[in-house]
């Protein structure tokens, strides 16, 4: 058994049980996904994900 860093498992697990992963090509940059209603963004900055939601409304 491999241990994996943080990282590493978080990608791995949520693909393992059939989710999709994705991720901004480039850190600290706005990124966000809309599935349905649920609306998910990453790094600090993510207005992206703000306006997502928005659209939502």
């Amino acid at each position: 058994m491999t241990l994996l860093d943080g990282s590493e498992a978080a990608k791995r697990r949520p693909r393992k049980r059939g989710a999709p992963y994705a991720k901004a090509k480039l850190p600290f940059v706005s990124y966000a996904v809309v599935d349905g209603n649920l609306v998910t963004g990453q790094n600090p900055g993510s207005a992206e994900t703000g306006e997502k939601v928005a659209g939502l409304l």
